[in-house]
């Protein structure tokens, strides 16, 4: 990482990554996936690749808060399915950073975040019919609810290692696998806090983290948590169609913001 460009940032650049961070607050507790908008703000104020390893610290810090807002709806035997196949996926992403430029890794990010939204849009109006979700989330009831964690599982490893994009992914996972507003908010919660941890080693192996990083990390951190809070109070004002919407449609901006880039 070129870390010496962290230090010529503008107040304005500045400005935009705090905006950001506050983004990232309120896509943990509201509306997950939004922080892909967060994503395309990081890599255009900053080199691509050094985006990636401030941001990552940023995540973890809004997934803590996610996790104590939530922690009392998470559905563990989704998320006992889901870690293997991730932990390959975040393998298979790390091999892909090492020789993958910037341009490569925008393009399959956004190709994957636009499929998964419109695989999820079709399966959504295929269900339309049923009034209510299973109790049990097809995630864990049937085998092809287990196939899909695994597919999923490994498309969210591999995304959210390489350009810290698995919440798109994931999202369109629960929400396909049928969970409500806050068992989604939940299971991602955890999901996402032990993934982002178990990533730091990762990044910091790849140069991406350092002790300059952290340091732009600490500044911006204190931003998270009012966005966090603005996001706890929207989602109990936002029915369960809506928040659906919002989630496809932070979805589809977020890979249209990579592929156009």
């Amino acid at each position: 990482m070129n870390t010496m460009t962290l230090w010529h940032i503008s107040g304005w650049e500045f400005a935009a990554l705090a905006a950001a961070a506050l983004l990232v607050g309120f896509s943990k507790t509201a509306v997950s996936g939004a922080n892909t908008v967060s994503l395309a703000i990081f890599a255009a104020v900053l080199p691509a690749r050094a985006s990636t390893g401030v941001l990552l610290p940023i995540l973890i810090v809004g997934d803590v808060l996610a996790v104590l807002t939530y922690r009392r709806h998470a559905h563990w035997p989704t998320l006992w399915r889901l870690f293997p196949a991730v932990a390959a996926g975040v393998v298979i992403g790390t091999l892909f950073l090492v020789w993958a430029d910037d341009a490569v890794v925008r393009t399959s990010i956004g190709a994957i975040l636009l499929l998964m939204a419109g695989v999820t849009v079709w399966r959504r109006r295929k269900a339309e019919a049923e009034a209510e979700a299973e109790d049990e989330p097809d995630a864990v009831a049937t085998r092809s609810g287990r196939a899909k964690a695994r597919s999923y599982g490994v498309l969210g490893g591999f995304t959210t290692m390489v350009a810290n994009a698995g919440g798109p992914v994931m999202s369109m996972y629960l929400l396909s696998a049928g969970f409500r507003k806050l068992g989604f908010l939940g299971t991602s919660a955890f999901f996402f806090l032990i993934v982002n941890v178990t990533k730091v080693p990762f990044s910091v192996g790849l140069g991406l983290i350092d002790g300059h990083s952290l340091l732009l990390d600490a500044a911006l951190a204190a931003f998270v948590v009012p966005g966090a809070l603005i996001g706890k109070w929207a989602v109990n004002r936002i029915n369960q169609r809506l928040f659906e919407q919002l989630v496809i449609a932070a979805t589809i901006i977020g890979g249209l913001q990579l592929l156009l880039r």
